[in-house]
């Protein structure tokens, strides 16, 4: 595929829009496929072992401390009821999570078509994330983002008062977690070390994790979230690392 010549500083809305032009390429569909494929089973799976968390506490735990046989479906028809919830009001953390779990195991190819179409010298020169150091970065991200977002869960719920407070605190965090990770798919492979400084700004990648994150509440665009991020986010980078 011919390559574009680009200006050397993209703009957060010019990125966001080549990664949108680009869904159309095939080798981005085959990718958005996978990782929708990946996110569903990690999804399912975190709802299959939180049943089986529920489950287990109710029959063991309960059980043993009222120190009495509960019904024979008790466990059961609580752990269903607890997992439906769970998923109905805590989907849009898990969702996010797994969206991005997912994401990281497939973000060196999504950057490596963003890159062979618009930055082929950049592609060239990038030190390739094998497998292992993937998943930790996945794991890392993936902790990161539920361990924040528990931490502020005793201030969201005082901001429930508000109406809004509660809403306006997660968005702002969880876009500076999102801004953060998404600049770290594209940003790490071209970093020769751990003391060079990110090419995107505090304020652009936060302003990115906003926009991503608000696609991630929106049904059907929350599929293409992480992809469209992590496109934009090469973008991003590689337009300033070749105006520096």
């Amino acid at each position: 595929m011919a390559t574009e010549k680009l200006p050397a500083m993209m703009s957060l809305p010019a990125s966001l829009a080549r990664a949108f032009a680009q869904l159309a390429d095939p080798r981005i569909l085959w990718l958005l496929l996978k990782s929708l494929i990946v996110t569903l089973l990690l999804f399912v799976a975190a709802g299959a072992l939180l049943y089986l968390g529920l489950m287990w506490l109710v029959d063991r735990g309960l059980g043993s401390l009222l120190d009495e046989n509960l019904p024979a479906d008790f466990a059961e028809v609580v752990a269903t009821i607890g997992t439906l919830l769970a998923v109905v009001l805590g989907g849009w953390l898990l969702f996010r999570v797994t969206a991005l779990a997912a994401i990281q195991f497939f973000a060196d190819d999504v950057v490596e078509v963003v890159e062979a179409q618009y930055y082929p010298q950049a592609l060239e020169d990038a030190r390739r994330i094998g497998f292992g150091e993937s998943m930790w970065l996945s794991f890392k991200g993936a902790v990161r983002v539920v361990f924040v977002n528990i931490l502020i869960l005793p201030l969201a719920l005082v901001l429930l008062i508000t109406g809004f407070g509660t809403v306006v605190l997660f968005a702002l965090v969880n876009a500076w977690l999102l801004g953060r990770e998404l600049r770290d798919m594209a940003w790490l492979r071209h970093r020769h070390d751990r003391k060079d400084e990110p090419p995107i700004g505090r304020g652009t990648r936060f302003a990115l994790g906003l926009i991503i994150a608000g696609m991630l509440t929106v049904p059907g665009l929350n599929f293409l979230a992480p992809i469209i991020g992590a496109a934009a986010a090469t973008h991003l980078v590689q337009g300033r690392l070749r105006d520096a």
